[in-house]
């Protein structure tokens, strides 16, 4: 039976933003019990876990959950709540307290837009914790899609992106080594790729091509939202809530053209580039000869992809 949306099940990861997340954690969920959401609480103590809790909730009743931490706490969740909500008629509901590293997802809905999203840095702070807590007082949300990557071995759900390439190789390489330095250390992992820089074919068909595209490239991501890595606007034209999947493509540029072009990855302008090209479509093909790594909304993971869907307004966001 459902609990309704006034019930929250909350899940914290207090690992999340190099362990301030469990420093804050108890005061924030202290200040909403204080205002009467009625809520269950349950604390993360190994990756997946968060998956494991959420899908126990989801068959005992519950249709809104609250996410303390990041975007992989976030991806976590969701892979919990679906399969088994898609298609229902009650949306699961997600409210994101933005206490982790990146929370790149959550800057597409800050009210006051991109230029506050791009000043704030890497933490959100207090200003959109309180939009949150509002929105769950309030009840207030809105409609969002998930995209849903079918892999060799199973299926996943996220909010954010999916990046081959460039990207997933400096996730790979920040999780690794400086993961805990926040934005710094993304960069950090930008410059340790730029030294072993790859350019390789991940053949693809988009919508209904006539054949596979598998040219060289930097990168491919795959983006239902505009931010990753922080604020880092590799998609400056994606809207979480089309129905479509905001397709980038950067081709085998160099070192130095790289070097050259790096800001633009914060500010955008990176895809007028001329190797650079941008779509937004509703389904992806894939053509791999086996699995690759893929970041997938800070995850990194190694998979090979199949097809790539969106599944519009599957969830809402309280924000």
């Amino acid at each position: 039976m459902s609990r309704g949306h006034k019930h929250f099940f909350a899940i914290v990861n207090p690992a999340a933003g190099g362990g301030r997340c469990g420093k804050r954690a108890e005061s924030v969920l202290a200040e909403l019990r204080a205002s009467g959401l009625p809520m269950e609480v349950v604390w993360t103590r190994r990756p997946g876990e968060a998956t494991l809790y959420a899908r126990a909730a989801y068959r005992e009743g519950y249709r809104s959950f609250l996410i303390v931490g990041g975007d992989g706490t976030a991806f976590e969740v969701l892979n919990g709540v679906f399969p088994e909500a898609e298609g229902e008629p009650e949306r699961p509901r997600l409210a994101l307290l933005p206490l982790g590293t990146g929370n790149s997802f959550l800057r597409d809905f800050l009210v006051e837009g991109i230029e506050a999203a791009l000043a704030a840095g890497t933490h959100l702070g207090e200003g959109a914790l309180r939009r949150v807590h509002e929105a769950m007082r309030h009840g207030r949300a809105r409609a969002c899609d998930v995209l849903r990557l079918v892999h060799r071995d199973g299926v996943l759900y996220f909010l954010n992106l999916l990046s081959v390439g460039f990207p997933a190789d400096v996730a790979a390489v920040t999780n690794r080594w400086f993961k805990p330095l926040g934005e710094v250390g993304y960069l950090l992992g930008v410059f340790a790729c730029l030294m072993r820089l790859k350019r390789r074919a991940f053949p693809v068909r988009v919508e209904d091509a006539p054949e596979m595209d598998a040219r060289r490239c930097l990168f491919l991501t795959f983006s239902n939202s505009k931010f990753t890595g922080g604020r880092m606007l590799i998609a400056p034209q994606a809207d979480p809530c089309d129905g479509l999947i905001e397709y980038v493509r950067w081709g085998p540029i160099g070192r130095i053209g790289l070097l050259r072009n790096l800001p633009g990855l914060f500010d955008g302008s990176h895809i007028a580039h001329p190797l650079c090209e941008r779509r937004a479509v509703r389904r992806i093909d894939f053509a791999l000869e086996g699995p690759v790594p893929v970041m997938v909304d800070g995850e990194v993971l190694r998979v090979q992809c199949e097809r790539l869907e969106v599944l519009p307004a599957a969830i809402e966001v309280m924000i």
